[in-house]
């Protein structure tokens, strides 16, 4: 899929072409994966093009860095100024939106303290990350043989570039096998989360998440999803979950801003429920949608408009 890149990049505090957006192949994020980054949706809504959460995900971007001691100039405000700047820069509405933060050239080691700090904002208009029929037919998906990393060793609530090694290896084994998609375990066995994606379980009027401690990004569209159910009155718990619950499952579904809110039809070609999108996965869709339609309430700062209609 041929993708609409915007002509201009921030970095920065500064506009540059996109053939310019250059790193020396010495930077010491091509070496040693010292980047942390974030994923962040423009939509098109009933009152102009809105960035969605955009002040949370620039907040878990600076809250990556911190985690990897990286001293990033510029605060959240700054930084959420700077993605409304270069989507209106390149006259764009709908796009996704990817900063990335990451150590430049400075000195060769591991010891990445002496390396300049880097800062860019890119955008592109992107379709749906797991195929366009995904939301409505859902996706077929296995469990990798690939665990997710265990504690204390990469921190798994940091964004980063080095974590996503392990997400390509988790990704490159299902596509070779024939999936969509592949759901890690964690160092205990637990099911933790997909290449890129967050995972729910629905069994009975119960919604089942694996918690923070099961090594998963906490995502932003996780817990607007969370919000979501608990506003149509399901119990959502967040709990250790092992492997075998979801073929026992009534729906499964994965949450992310790329993936938004996708149903899993098989898993290990075991059939999910009924082998379709369920009806819990379809409410939740329709309410995460509605966001941008204006048919759902939700707090201010959820949508940052780049030109509000009046």
């Amino acid at each position: 899929m041929k993708l609409k890149y915007g002509e201009y990049l921030w970095h920065n505090e500064k506009f540059i072409k996109w053939n310019d957006a250059h790193i020396h192949v010495m930077s010491h994020v091509v070496h040693y994966g010292s980047s942390v980054f974030e994923g962040i949706r423009a939509y098109d809504t009933n009152q102009g093009p809105a960035i969605y959460r955009l002040k949370d995900h620039i907040r878990r971007l600076k809250d990556s860095a911190k985690i990897y001691r990286m001293d990033v100039p510029w605060n959240v405000e700054d930084l959420c100024q700077a993605c409304v700047d270069t989507i209106n820069k390149n006259q764009m509405g709908a796009c996704y939106i990817r900063p990335v933060i990451f150590r430049g050239f400075g000195t060769f080691g591991v010891d990445p303290t002496p390396n300049p700090i880097e800062t860019y904002i890119i955008i592109w208009e992107w379709g749906k990350y797991l195929g366009p029929e995904a939301l409505e037919n859902g996706v077929d998906v296995c469990f990798s043989s690939w665990n997710r990393m265990s504690p204390n060793t990469f921190p798994a609530m940091a964004k980063t570039g080095a974590n996503y090694m392990n997400s390509q290896l988790i990704k490159m084994e299902a596509i070779n096998n024939g999936y969509v998609e592949g759901i890690a375990l964690d160092a205990n066995g637990f099911i933790s989360e997909g290449s890129g994606e967050n995972i729910f379980v629905v069994r009975g009027n119960k919604i089942l998440t694996p918690p923070i401690s099961a090594s998963i990004l906490p995502g932003i569209t996780r817990d607007t999803v969370i919000h979501i159910l608990e506003d149509l009155g399901y119990e959502v718990a967040e709990t250790p979950l092992p492997r075998e619950i979801v073929y026992i499952s009534d729906e499964v579904f994965f949450t992310g801003t790329a993936a938004e809110v996708t149903p899993i039809r098989s898993i290990d070609k075991t059939p999910v429920g009924t082998g379709k999108r369920g009806p819990v996965t379809k409410k939740v869709q329709d309410e995460f949608f509605a966001i941008f339609s204006g048919k759902r309430k939700v707090p201010e700062d959820w949508l940052r408009y780049l030109h509000k209609r009046m």
